[in-house]
């Protein structure tokens, strides 16, 4: 009971310092990893953390690729 208000109140304050630019593709990976590492030994935390940092690099690197796709597909004048 006492771990699951910790997790709670920590996943708030962890959103409450994220902006919503920042959260993107963090939430998604906290889950994940958050469940994944529950089942691989009770390291919920840790692969929330993990989960987390993998979410914002993809998202991130998502981004470059549409964003250089985007400039790729305007023409040439402008």
């Amino acid at each position: 009971m006492m771990t699951r208000i910790l997790v709670g109140a920590l996943a708030l304050t962890a959103l409450a310092w994220t902006g919503a630019a920042e959260a993107k593709g963090c939430i998604k990976g906290a889950v994940v990893g958050g469940v994944a590492g529950h089942y691989a030994g009770h390291h919920g935390l840790l692969g929330a953390a993990a989960g987390c940092a993998v979410g914002r690099h993809r998202a991130n690197k998502q981004a470059r690729q549409d964003s250089e796709a985007t400039g790729q597909a305007q023409p040439a004048g402008r």
